[in-house]
């Protein structure tokens, strides 16, 4: 018997679309976005777009002020800094627990989205390289067994695409090349359940990521230029 999968609603397939226009820095900081505009260019409803512009505020993308209209979230110095401070947070406390309930499957799954995520890279293709990203986390909340820890970094995870996009498009290849050291690094220490270890280098890359980000930011700050 065939599983059910649910068909994506056009409210999220708007708020998707939407989503990688701002993270793809086709719709800038602080941008206002034209429900009318937007609309006329998707070929859908008003209301379709107002129903994406609510579910993209929930995930910090988005900024919907009253009698003003609906604007991209700033990219800015304290957006930044808080949006890693938390994933360290949330990301430290979920792969702790990882690293001492893992069974081999998990290992496995994560070392085979780090080979393709490694053959993306050496392939320059960012879009596959940053979708595996997300799937490489998510694989790793396979213990968080906290609710509201989970939908926490589903909210932050496109905020986080939109951070990493920034600095490749400053940094270049440098960005995934530190991914991809996370990435062997915490998989070794997951290996060896060394919590402390694994602490350790998420913390580093952290902060690593933030300035990177920040660097980016920075440098592309102004009228007519921002991410």
């Amino acid at each position: 018997m065939k599983s059910f999968q649910p068909k994506v609603t056009l409210t999220e397939q708007v708020a998707r679309h939407i989503e990688n226009l701002i993270v793809f820095g086709q719709l800038s900081s602080g941008e206002r976005i034209y429900e009318a505009a937007m609309a006329k260019s998707m070929e859908v409803s008003h209301g379709s777009i107002r129903e994406g512009l609510l579910l993209l505020e929930k995930r910090h993308l988005v900024k919907n002020v009253p009698r003003k209209g609906a604007f991209v979230t700033e990219l800015d110095d304290y957006f930044v800094r808080s949006l890693y401070e938390t994933l360290e947070l949330y990301l430290t406390h979920t792969g702790q627990k990882l690293a001492r309930q893992w069974q081999p499957k998990d290992i496995e799954r994560l070392e085979q989205l780090y080979q393709q995520m490694e053959a993306h890279f050496h392939n320059n293709d960012l879009m596959a390289f940053l979708d595996l990203g997300i799937e490489y986390t998510q694989a790793s909340l396979a213990y968080a067994d906290n609710y509201f820890i989970v939908a926490a970094i589903e909210d932050l995870w496109p905020s986080a695409r939109r951070c990493a996009f920034a600095a490749f498009k400053s940094g270049g290849s440098r960005l995934l090349e530190d991914n991809l050291e996370h990435m062997r690094e915490s998989i070794s220490a997951l290996k060896d359940r060394d919590e402390e270890r694994l602490a350790a280098i998420l913390h580093q890359y952290a902060n690593q990521q933030c300035q990177q980000v920040r660097e980016a930011t920075a440098t592309t700050d102004g009228p007519g230029k921002k991410i």
